[in-house]
């Protein structure tokens, strides 16, 4: 495949993420059980979410299929995402402060001087409930404080899993050094639990059985995790939200999707001119979700929104252009949508250049990106049969993963003493 101007320079390799930060619990042993249908009565599980949607998105299906298999889940997360989490059947609680971490601006004293507030405040809302396990998100700070004053086994949901080291690698300065050494002989002397050495740790909570949301062959070269690691395949889930959408637009039409997340979408708002140009004359319709970027001036052939229902647009879309983030990534190689990738931070860049490797993107400098290059490379996805080839073949990898009902499996056999050992095919590697 020929070089497309503007695209984006190669990628060092990555180094192996980290693989258990905060150890999971051990000499705990969950004998095998019967079939689905004799399990073990119905428990009442914690859920602990970190208010983002990039994490809080991919447990949507997980609680759903929780409550579907006779569980009771309470839902700890902000008033901004009540309505999806109890369409998918759960008891929402709210924490006592802010933890939408993507809003502080990487200032990790800030949500470090909530600890004992936050956790206090939520051990006060659950003090008559008794709870036989808790499920987090991997980035909840303070997953493991709970766990620990609860004694229960705990399930953690990674919405990240590339490029995890360099993370943890970040210097600290004096000033936070001090705070989170005062913090972990507070939260010890207060109630016996056991802090990280490391305070960015806290982001990276494993627990008996840890969710990661794509397929091994997908994922081998950018992991080095241990069998506790459960490839579940992509976090697939309709969330019952697209009502008011005009879908009667993309009707019988070629449609493209342009969608640069939620954390990153003011990331570079100059892109959003190089897509209008771009595909102004695109022949059929633009959706563009522009998540808190305002107005964005556009020609007729576009949709633009701040919030899109992506799995029912990418139902019907000829193409894509992402930022490449672990849920989009997901989405687009299951519905098979062929996609350009502008990576620009995080996981990014490794996950869009992981996704080139096995020839199913083309990979461009969100940083240079010109209209010309970017009409060039969306033509070439659609029309090169060895990237649809390549889509099929990872779509093929996330069936094998089996999706919400294995990861509910894996849970049950880790948690429940009469829950049946998953039993699946040797996935893909």
């Amino acid at each position: 495949m020929p070089p497309i101007a503007g695209a984006a320079p190669p990628l060092t390799a990555p180094s192996p993420p980290f693989a258990a930060i905060i150890p999971p619990l051990t000499d705990r042993s969950f004998p095998a059980a019967p079939p689905e249908t004799s399990f073990a009565p119905m428990s009442n599980v914690l859920f602990l979410g970190l208010p983002s949607h990039g994490h809080i998105n991919p447990t949507l299906g997980l609680v759903s299929e929780l409550v579907r298999r006779g569980e009771r889940v309470v839902y700890f997360a902000s008033p901004a995402f009540k309505n999806d989490l109890e369409r998918a059947g759960a008891e929402v609680r709210f924490y006592g402060a802010d933890l939408d971490l993507f809003t502080q601006k990487g200032k990790i004293l800030d949500f470090l001087s909530e600890a004992d507030h936050l956790i206090g405040d939520m051990l006060e809302q659950i003090e008559d409930e008794t709870f036989e396990y808790i499920v987090h998100s991997a980035a909840f700070p303070f997953a493991g404080a709970v766990q620990q004053i609860l004694q229960v086994p705990n399930i953690s949901s990674l919405a990240v899993f590339a490029g995890l080291n360099a993370f943890l690698e970040k210097p600290l300065d004096d000033l936070t050094r001090e705070a989170y050494a005062n913090l972990k002989r507070h939260l010890n002397k207060k109630y016996a639990v056991t802090l990280p050495d490391n305070p960015y740790a806290l982001l990276f909570n494993t627990g008996v059985v840890n969710l990661v949301y794509t397929s091994k062959y997908f994922a081998a070269p950018l992991t080095d995790f241990d069998d506790t690691f459960k490839f579940v395949g992509p976090p697939v889930y309709d969330r019952g939200d697209h009502t008011g959408f005009p879908f009667e637009r993309l009707q019988g039409k070629k449609v493209l999707y342009i969608s640069l997340g939620t954390v990153f979408s003011q990331h570079n708002p100059g892109l959003y001119d190089v897509f209008t140009d771009a595909f102004a004359g695109w022949d059929g319709i633009v959706v563009m979700a522009a998540y808190n970027v305002g107005n964005v001036k556009a020609p007729d052939n576009f949709i633009v929104r701040p919030y899109v229902p992506q799995n029912q647009v990418l139902q019907r879309a000829t193409a894509a252009i992402t930022h490449a983030g672990m849920n989009s990534l997901n989405d687009l190689i299951h519905y098979e949508v062929p996609f350009v990738s502008l990576p620009m931070g995080a996981d990014q860049p490794l996950l869009a250049k992981r996704a080139a490797e096995l020839g199913a993107t083309i990979v461009l400098d969100a940083r240079t990106v010109t209209a010309e290059a970017l009409k060039t490379a969306t033509q070439r996805v659609v029309t090169d049969p060895d990237i649809k080839e390549s889509l099929a073949r990872i779509h093929g990898s996330f069936e094998e993963a089996g999706g919400y009902p294995w990861a509910v499996a894996e849970i049950f056999a880790a948690v429940k003493e009469r829950a049946p050992q998953p039993r699946r095919p040797q996935q893909v590697q």
